[in-house]
């Protein structure tokens, strides 16, 4: 690289053990371009007593440089309960801030970009959980951690990928409902004897993986094993070699240490976990979701420096929205 601005050199000297671990994801030129950012987000973070959560979609610079906690729903929702910070950034999409704020409602949320929605949360309303109560009143409802507060006040139970058989054999009932990622729900569905009447939302990124894509994986990549996330269709499922939470295909890399790997879901996950598993060599499928590359160094910094966007949720919902995830937070 020529001479840099002194900002950005000094910048650079600062964060260069964040960037060493970086380096093998990152280029050096664009942690230039990075480095800034990175810096003032440390800073930041200590001067608003604040944390970061982020995701495992995020981009490795936000995910392994300037997050605090990093994780699947279920990891992120754990965590949440546990902070003692006076504010906390969410780096994922807005359902996920949502229920930051439940589980911390005197503590300030923030998420960067108030736009970082989800295709999933926004398939079911309110009024549609209140319409299959009455279809099937003698069927508790189970909810996906992927849906808006306003959604989850009108559940049961909350679940995720990673604890969604658990939670639907734990309520002691033959038949639920189960909302709104119809595919988790077939999956979960072939796992269990309990009759799952599924919803019709599907995850734009994980309903994009079909058969084909398999196979030319196979066909290009002698030996590869390929790991699907749950919200794949099940006809996708039965083609791969493990599928699971984000969590779970993070551990069954690091056990089984594959020589090559892809990862079924979103693109910046094998970026994270390549950093943990420079042993594996990760064949990338790349299906971005567009609503978590909402959220960048430069809005985090932004975040924290304006104290915006806040997230919150009137206290009518958030109280029967609350008892729907601590109700999930209690199942071992």
């Amino acid at each position: 690289m020529g001479a840099l601005p002194p900002k950005t050199a000094e910048a650079m000297e600062r964060t260069s053990g964040l960037y060493e671990r970086l380096k093998s994801v990152i280029p050096e030129v664009e942690w230039a371009t990075m480095a800034e950012d990175v810096d003032a987000i440390q800073r930041l973070k200590k001067e608003r007593n604040a944390v970061i959560l982020a995701h495992n979609y995020m981009r490795p610079e936000i995910f392994h440089a300037v997050a605090d906690v990093q994780g699947d729903s279920l990891a992120l929702a754990r965590e949440a309960a546990k902070i003692e910070a006076d504010v906390i950034v969410m780096a994922g999409v807005h359902f996920m801030a949502e229920t930051a704020k439940l589980l911390n409602p005197a503590r300030t949320v923030l998420i960067p970009d108030q736009q970082a929605g989800c295709s999933l949360a926004e398939s079911i309303r309110p009024e549609d959980v209140r319409a299959l109560r009455m279809q099937y009143p003698y069927a508790p409802v189970v909810t996906y951690v992927n849906t808006s507060a306003a959604v989850k006040a009108e559940s049961d139970i909350c679940c995720t990928s990673g604890n969604a058989k658990k939670i639907v054999e734990s309520l002691g009932s033959k038949e639920i409902v189960m909302i709104p990622d119809e595919y988790l729900a077939q999956n979960i569905a072939a796992e269990t004897n309990v009759k799952i009447i599924p919803w019709r939302g599907r995850c734009e990124v994980h309903e994009r993986f079909t058969p084909q894509d398999i196979a030319l994986f196979r066909e290009q990549n002698p030996g590869v094993v390929i790991v699907a996330h749950p919200e794949c269709a099940p006809k996708v499922i039965e083609l791969c070699d493990f599928a699971g939470s984000t969590a779970e295909m993070i551990a069954w890399i690091e056990k089984e240490k594959p020589k090559q790997a892809v990862l079924l879901t979103e693109c910046s996950m094998s970026d994270n976990v390549s950093v943990q598993n420079p042993g594996t060599t990760f064949i990338r499928p790349c299906q971005l979701c567009p609503h978590m590359k909402r959220i960048t160094l430069a809005n985090i910094r932004s975040a924290l420096e304006t104290m915006q966007h806040e997230v919150t949720v009137p206290e009518s919902t958030a109280s029967r929205a609350r008892r729907a995830v601590e109700r999930m937070i209690a199942v071992k």
